[in-house]
């Protein structure tokens, strides 16, 4: 790696803009295709901004993209990262709503088609032409970024990067939970997956008033322990008697956070007839089982996906204000030559959500 010049403030960022910058680059479909390479800083388009990268966070995309166990399409070489908040440094000629120096976070449709009939009705998030930060375009695990106006949000100053860039993920969450699911207060909800978007789904179902279980394996205790900082109940085994406490029919409604097929036939088997089941997890995997039970129980399956505008708007309220607090997720803070580290740290399951700040290099 060589020199980089990171002592470039916002007033002169401009007139003395450094031509490289250190990259976490996924670069091939390959396992373990993910290194550190200088690449170019970019030059924002006449609607586009140029954000300095506050804190970005690790998905579990960027993982199966790590470990080629994704089911997406990845426009290679791309720079990972989607969760980021930052600093507009530079803006292009025709943007007016935003000036340098200015907070914000990004949604991840970067690229969308504008006629689509989706589009045109809010949600752009669904549209099959949309490509995203960190697989379809270059994402935010660098220092500078190019982001779209369209995509920015405000955040308040009392925000720290650090749970800004959580809002993505957040989102994610709020979707699933408030906008595809029907939670109620009082409600028994059961969360398969203790990984950030799971663990977020269930902080969002105790937002709502519900009693919330998460479920895992063994290996999750320490992701376990911050879904009961929630206040959430936690298991790694049959969570049949807690999900039918109340009287023997089952939970209101299951999130399977998850995606694999076990998690499906678990939430099948602990829903109550009426109830609701909401997948949020991926799993590329065949179910190679029958889903007579959804019929037989009058149960809704409902998919969740990404999110769209006034998601993203709501979550940097329950940000801002407190009553969502994305701090208990973050288990590190990592610099960007330490991406492995930090990826390594997540995939062990050992901590729930990694972090990297590209300005720990300074």
């Amino acid at each position: 790696m060589g020199t980089f010049p990171w002592a470039v403030s916002r007033k002169d960022f401009s007139e003395m803009k450094p031509k490289l910058q250190p990259a976490v680059v996924n670069f091939g479909p390959e396992p373990g295709s993910v290194e550190l390479r200088e690449v170019e800083i970019p030059i924002p388009g006449e609607q586009e901004v140029i954000v300095e990268v506050g804190a970005v966070g690790v998905c579990g995309s960027d993982l199966h993209q790590w470990k080629s166990s994704h089911s997406w399409k990845v426009n290679y070489p791309v720079i990972l990262g989607h969760e980021f908040a930052g600093t507009i440094v530079e803006t292009g000629k025709r943007v007016t709503a935003w000036k340098e120096g200015d907070r914000a976070v990004s949604e991840t449709a970067a690229v969308i088609d504008e006629s689509s009939p989706l589009t045109r009705q809010g949600q752009y998030n669904l549209d099959p032409a949309r490509r995203g930060f960190g697989y379809g375009v270059d994402g935010a695990m660098t220092r500078f970024v190019r982001v779209p106006e369209r995509c920015l949000h405000r955040i308040p100053d009392s925000l720290p990067f650090e749970k800004a860039a959580l809002t993505e993920p957040c989102c994610v969450a709020y979707n699933a939970t408030i906008r595809n699911s029907r939670i109620e207060p009082g409600d028994c909800v059961l969360v398969i997956g203790p990984g950030p978007i799971g663990i977020l789904c269930a902080a969002m179902a105790r937002l709502c008033g519900a009693e919330v279980a998460v479920l895992g394996l063994p290996r999750d205790e320490e992701r376990l322990r911050v879904a009961r900082a929630y206040g959430c109940h936690t298991f790694v085994d049959d969570p049949s008697a807690w999900c039918r406490e109340r009287d023997g029919l089952g939970c209101d409604g299951v999130i399977d956070a998850a995606g694999v097929s076990a998690a499906l036939r678990t939430a099948m088997d602990n829903v109550r007839p009426g109830g609701w089941i909401t997948k949020v997890g991926w799993g590329p995997q065949p179910l190679e089982m029958s889903l007579d039970p959804i019929v037989q129980k009058n149960v809704t399956l409902q998919g969740s996906f990404s999110h769209n505008w006034p998601v993203w708007e709501r979550v940097i309220v329950l940000l801002g204000e407190g009553r969502l607090n994305s701090g208990p997720v973050v288990g590190g803070i990592w610099n960007l030559s330490d991406w492995e580290t930090a990826f390594a740290s997540m995939h062990s399951g050992s901590i729930v959500k990694a972090l990297l700040k590209p300005r720990l290099s300074l």
